[in-house]
């Protein structure tokens, strides 16, 4: 036995291996091994792993439903980020019952132990023959080798260019006891499936598309360990405590007013202080950096858009035109071809460069209503936008300058956990991007040196660029380890040459500027989204909208808080006293549920002695605090910055 071939027992002896790459090409574990394969063994916990294990549940979900509803017509079941999903054309909609039964029927076929088979078709003619009864599976095989096929979501997990291939899940006695169309691979045998649970249904339409029939999707999630999958079941729990739409209705940040719109908030008094709190930090933060304040307005002619490239590429997600006075106007989507307008505005030198140019710029997206989520999806959004104007020979040292700014930003709001993603344009499709090869390899050599810089890890992202130049893309981490994008720096050689940027060099000729984007919150939306859930709603005190609540055990003791806090109020502290009919301990939980930070509660005792008792939002108290030390005790959490 060649050593390849001993290499090759010894996986299928693992039970942490449940597939192989093979040149660079996943495998079952079934594949017979030729002299020369490079061999590498996918763990079950690997990225690639987990894929093949929720792929291959999906199938096992799929054979449940068509035991129990024979009728049942197939779509498509690929693994998905932290799970699976398949597409069923059914008579009736699941409902919850339905799904327990269904996992009693997964969890029979796993015990059996069936195993996954791969076998080719010999033409497209045989496939469409034993699929006759599967029209979901008939289109696919249509599809086979054409761009629908890799456009259609999900649809490279069923059918791939080239041969067709249906897997085979085959009892002990050797019976076939269900086939899908796949290209695969699977795990060896279904008994290799761990752990997994079914979690809702949904409807969604046939590949995506509004104009097909709509189809029921149930989603599932499976994991290498039945631990591994109890801490996934713990961090939805944890997530949907934190999820920023129920924590804004209970803390009366902001809402959705059915009258607007989808996608369009409005910021309640409280929600509006954490959002003027971040836009006066982030304003002083810009003019600390260089950047200079500028207004532009939401609407302008159609022109300004075909200039900047921006209309071809972005009309779908732009509101419709309105017509004006014999012209088209659009809402903006972007602020960036208002910032050329400035620049274009007068004659630049090379000694005003970099200019940097920044604005919270309210821009307009018509995002389909089924992406559109709270506050991180949002139909009308500020950015704090801001475009830097350089010489080709400064754009290194202004993305390094523009990383550092926006991470010490993003650490300032407690996000200290990130990586960065490098989006770089997909040379396959070099029709989608402007621009020559010099130009994309100039532009992406600069963002990656300035990412280098950053000693963080950084991933790439091909095809990930806009039109226009690469990007970068600060990736954090949150509380509970969920992963937002947040900050971009963007490199732009297009706009530049659309607007006819110049600058006068030292020699006197006229030079092209470069021009780099960086938004740092995103939009400010988005960021206090994902802030509300980083924090589960309970803000530092810097930002929190009531950093105070005056609780008196009686009535008596109020005029003893609102003294104290006229005083807290002069010094710019946010301080409210409760005032109402609830008994002192409703109060104090009242406090709590709104995770306001500090509690000042006064009884007799304390209004004799020019005390309070001082609360904390944990629970924690200090009884007969003097006035003064209370009050200093907050003003410097709130000047520190530092989470209660």
């Amino acid at each position: 036995m060649s050593e390849i071939q001993k290499a090759w027992e010894l996986f299928k002896d693992d039970p942490q291996i449940i597939a192989a790459r093979v040149d660079g090409q996943l495998k079952d574990l079934s594949y017979v091994v030729q002299p020369g394969d490079e061999v590498e063994g996918v763990a079950i916990d690997s990225p690639d792993g987990r894929d093949i294990l929720r792929h291959s549940t999906a199938h096992v979900l799929a054979q449940a439903v068509q035991q129990i509803w024979p009728e049942a017509k197939l779509g498509i079941g690929p693994p998905v980020k932290d799970g699976f999903y398949y597409d069923f054309d059914v008579e009736t909609p699941f409902v919850p019952e339905d799904l327990a039964k269904i996992e009693t029927a997964m969890r029979k076929i796993i015990k059996e132990g069936q195993r996954f088979e791969r076998r080719r078709f010999e033409s497209d003619a045989e496939a469409l023959e034993e699929l006759k009864d599967e029209p979901y599976k008939v289109e696919l095989i249509g599809l086979k080798g054409g761009s629908g096929a890799d456009d259609t979501e999900g649809a490279s997990v069923e059918v791939g260019a080239g041969e067709l291939t249906i897997y085979d899940n085959v009892r002990r006695n050797g019976d076939v006891a269900w086939s899908d169309l796949c290209r695969g691979p699977h795990l060896p045998t279904t008994k290799r499936i761990p752990a997994f649970k079914l979690m809702r249904s949904a409807a969604a339409y046939w590949r995506g598309d509004e104009k097909n029939k709509q189809l029921q999707r149930i989603y599932g999630t499976a994991w290498e360990s039945k631990e591994a999958l109890d801490e996934h079941l713990h961090r939805i729990e944890e997530a949907e405590r934190r999820d920023h739409r129920k924590l804004g209705r209970e803390l009366d940040l902001f809402s959705f007013p059915d009258e607007l719109g989808s996608g369009l908030a409005v910021f309640h008094p409280k929600g509006g202080v954490i959002k003027r709190e971040m836009e006066d930090y982030v304003r002083r933060r810009h003019i600390e950096e260089g950047f200079e304040y500028v207004g532009t307005p939401h609407i302008t002619k159609e022109g300004l858009f075909h200039t900047s490239g921006h209309l071809p590429y972005y009309e779908d997600t732009m509101f419709p035109p309105m017509e004006l006075e014999n012209s088209r106007y659009f809402l903006k989507a972007m602020n960036c071809p208002m910032h050329n307008l400035i620049y274009q505005s007068r004659q630049r030198s090379y000694r005003e460069l970099p200019l940097r140019l920044f604005e919270f710029g309210s821009v307009y997206r018509y995002e389909k209503s089924g992406v559109v989520h709270g506050l991180t999806r949002v139909r009308g959004l500020t950015m704090d936008d801001s475009h830097s104007y350089v010489m080709p020979e400064q754009a290194a040292d202004e993305v390094k300058h523009l990383l550092d700014f926006l991470l010490s930003l993003l650490k300032d709001f407690g996000l200290d956990d990130f990586y960065l993603e490098l989006s770089t344009r997909d040379d396959r499709k070099k029709d989608k991007f402007i621009g020559t090869d010099e130009q994309w390899a100039t532009a992406t050599g600069v963002l990656q040196q300035g990412a280098d810089e950053t000693g963080l890890v950084l991933v790439p992202v091909p095809g990930g660029a806009a039109f226009y130049g690469p990007k970068i893309s600060v990736q954090a981490r949150d509380a509970i380890g969920r992963t937002w994008q947040m900050s971009t720096v963007q490199y732009d050689f297009g706009q530049p040459a659309g607007f006819e940027l110049e600058y006068v060099a030292p020699d006197g000729s006229r030079q092209r500027p470069v021009m780099i984007h960086s938004a740092k919150f995103g939009s400010i939306e988005r960021f206090l989204g994902v802030l509300v859930e980083h924090y589960a709603g309970a803000f530092p005190p810097w930002l929190a909208p009531v950093q105070v609540q005056g609780i008196p055990v009686a009535e008596r003791h109020l005029d003893h808080l609102h003294q104290i806090a006229r005083q807290m109020k002069a010094m710019g502290l946010r301080v409210e006293v409760d005032d109402s009919d609830d008994r002192m301990q409703k109060k104090i939980r009242n406090a709590q549920l709104q995770k306001v930070p500090f509690m000042l509660i006064a009884g007799d005792n304390d209004v004799e002695a020019g005390a309070v008792s001082f609360r904390y939002r944990d629970g924690r108290q200090d009884n007969g605090v003097p006035i003064a030390e209370a009050i200093e005790r907050v003003r410097a959490a709130v000047e520190s910055h530092e989470q209660v």
